[in-house]
């Protein structure tokens, strides 16, 4: 009897997992199979059927050099203020993790308690106090208005508080400091080698927050040639005739894009993410698993 509602259980686990499995990739199957048909085939076939290879390379060519091979700059904008704000979120978060979770100082428990306190706090409601500090800085529509408050990362904080207070032996640490090691050379040269899979998670946390940041980049640019891809594809959207018929006529001159097209600048859009993250997966894990166990 046991046994039978073992495999029950088992059956009901694994039909949750395909249905979910299902609701994720679904959709992401369309998405990769739609810029291999035209409009009218993506209405009117099946929508798991392929179109033709020819079609997704003439969409592609369509998407990217589209006014004025926009496209083009949107990602480099992204690149730039992606890898740069994912930069300063390393510099910033494995030092005070460190801190926190190996060093006694006043105030310690309480800088803490404001980091994870920020960290739950909802990111709109950090926009305004932001927009209005970079806008007294003078940093209102440059590159820096958005790579700066990429690198506020407390979350990336917090997990380098988690690694060093469960993972480091603190033994070790003492050991070099009796050795003739200052503070700075312990962390450098025992902390951080140490610390790599942590370094490679809080960099993909970061790199993935930074790149899907619709809100922060629409208050903090003002020009096309500024957005980042997330601000771009709005624009995409306002430019596609079946999601805004309004905007055009018979007699207009403007590119009109479709559903294809716009279908591949969401895929152009979420490569560079899925590229970094089959890259970094060996990281991802050991930093995910780094402190579950203990001797």
């Amino acid at each position: 009897m046991l046994l039978q509602r073992r495999y029950v259980y088992r059956f009901l686990g694994l039909v949750i997992l395909l249905f979910f499995t299902a609701f994720f990739f679904v959709p992401l199957i369309w998405l990769f199979l739609a810029p291999t048909k035209t409009d009218g085939q993506l209405l009117n076939q099946s929508p798991f059927a392929f179109g033709s290879f020819s079609t997704f390379f003439h969409t592609f060519h369509r998407i990217i050099t589209y006014s004025g091979n926009s496209l083009l700059t949107w990602l480099e904008n992204s690149a730039i203020y992606s890898f740069g704000g994912t930069a300063l979120a390393i510099l910033a978060a494995i030092p005070a993790g460190y801190g926190l979770a190996l060093t006694e100082f006043p105030g310690r428990k309480t800088l803490l308690s404001i980091t994870l306190v920020v960290m739950i706090m909802p990111a709109t409601a950090l926009v305004l106090p932001l927009f209005l500090e970079i806008n007294k800085l003078g940093l209102y529509g440059t590159k820096w208005s958005l790579i700066l408050p990429f690198g506020f990362f407390p979350f990336g904080v917090y997990l380098a508080y988690i690694y060093f207070s469960t993972t480091i032996p603190k033994d070790l640490l003492a050991a070099a400091r009796i050795d003739g090691a200052n503070e700075w050379g312990v962390f450098r040269h025992i902390a951080v080698p140490l610390a790599r899979p942590i370094i490679g998670l809080v960099a993909f946390f970061a790199f993935v927050a930074a790149w899907n940041n619709f809100f922060l980049p629409f208050v903090m640019t003002y020009d096309n040639s500024q957005y980042p891809l997330q601000i771009g594809l709005q624009q995409l959207i306002g430019s596609t005739a079946s999601f805004n018929p309004a905007n055009f006529s018979a007699g207009t001159s403007i590119t009109i894009l479709h559903r294809p097209d716009l279908a591949m600048a969401v895929i152009i859009a979420i490569a560079p993410v899925l590229i970094v993250f089959l890259f970094a997966q060996r990281t991802l894990v050991a930093g995910m698993l780094a402190g579950a166990t203990r001797e």
